[in-house]
C-alpha cells in the first residue's frame, strides 16, 4: 500500500539519537552512527520525531510501504524494554545498544599525575558581556555591533582549559545546548542578533559528540534567515579538551 512514512537523510544525520527518544513505537535505531528506520511496520507515519531532529534530517514522505502494525509494534517495544541494561552497564557494552545516545554515554576522564601538579595561577577573565545564555541576551545589545561573535556549546568551557585565552578574548559570547534547548527558538533569536548587529564574523565552538554539531546547523539556519553574508568558522572540541577541527563553513 502507498502511505506516509518517515524518511531519514543519512547524509544530514549526526547520530544524536533525539529521534530515537521521540519515537514512541521504537521504529528508529542508531546503527553505525546513523538513525535508521528498522521496519516500515513500526512507523505510524505521524512524524513525532520530526521536531526533535536538530539537523533537519527527518521528513515525512509518501511511498509504497507495509501497513503500520500496532500488534507487532507492541511486541517490538516489549523486546526493546527487555533488552535494556541497568544504568551501571559498562561503556563498551552501552556503545553497542541501538537505543543509546552516543553523546550521553558515561565515561570517566583520567588525567595523568603530572597534569595535577601544574601550578594554578590567577588568570583574569576575558568575558566581555553578560548575560551569556542565548535565551537571555538582548538581540539589540550594543556589544554585538560589528563584532566577531562566539556561539558556544555550554559544555565547551569545561572541557577546554584555555578557552578564555584561545577563543574568548576580545569577543562577545552566547552559549546554549542544541540537544536540551529549543533549536527553532535559537535560530530565530540568533537571526535577530545577526540582522540587528552587522556581525563581522561568527565562530561556532561545539563538542565532538554528535548532537552538539546541531549548533552549527542552528548558526547556518539563522544566517540564512537573516539574509546576511558573514564568515563562519566551525570548531570541534574533544571530550578530553583538544581542538579536533577548525574549519570555515560555507553558508
Amino acid at each position: 500500500m502507498r502511505r506516509k512514512i518517515v524518511s531519514i537523510d543519512e547524509e544530514k544525520c549526526n547520530g544524536c539519537g533525539q529521534c530515537v527518544i521521540a519515537c514512541a513505537e521504537g521504529a528508529i535505531e542508531i546503527i553505525d552512527g546513523k538513525a535508521k528506520l528498522v521496519s516500515d511496520i513500526y512507523c505510524d507515519g505521524l512524524g513525532a520525531c520530526l521536531g526533535e531532529c536538530p539537523v533537519g534530517a527527518i521528513t515525512i514522505i509518501e511511498r509504497e510501504a507495509q501497513e503500520f502494525d500496532e500488534k507487532a509494534t507492541e511486541e517490538h517495544l516489549k523486546k526493546i524494554k527487555g533488552q535494556k541494561q541497568p544504568q551501571q552497564q559498562t561503556q563498551k557494552h552501552s556503545e553497542h545498544q541501538g537505543h543509546s545516545c552516543p553523546g550521553s554515554l558515561m565515561r570517566e576522564l583520567r588525567r595523568s599525575e603530572s597534569s595535577k601538579e601544574v601550578p594554578v595561577e590567577a588568570t583574569p577573565s576575558e568575558l566581555l558581556n553578560w548575560p551569556v545564555q542565548l535565551k537571555l541576551v538582548s538581540p539589540h545589545a550594543p556589544y554585538f555591533k560589528g563584532a566577531d561573535l562566539l556561539l558556544v556549546a555550554d559544555c565547551v568551557p569545561f572541557a577546554l582549559a584555555d578557552f578564555h585565552s584561545r577563543f574568548l578574548r576580545g569577543k562577545p559570547v552566547i552559549i546554549g545546548c542544541p540537544k536540551l534547548d529549543d533549536a527553532d527558538f535559537y535560530i530565530n533569536k540568533l537571526a535577530q542578533i545577526i540582522k540587528n548587529s552587522s556581525l563581522n564574523s561568527l565562530t561556532v565552538v561545539h563538542m565532538e559528540v554528535p548532537c552538539c554539531s546541531g549548533l552549527t546547523y542552528i548558526a547556518n539556519e539563522a544566517i540564512d534567515a537573516s539574509g546576511a553574508d558573514i564568515q563562519v568558522d566551525d570548531v570541534t572540541i574533544s571530550i578530553s579538551g583538544e581542538v579536533l577541527e577548525d574549519s570555515r563553513v560555507t553558508v
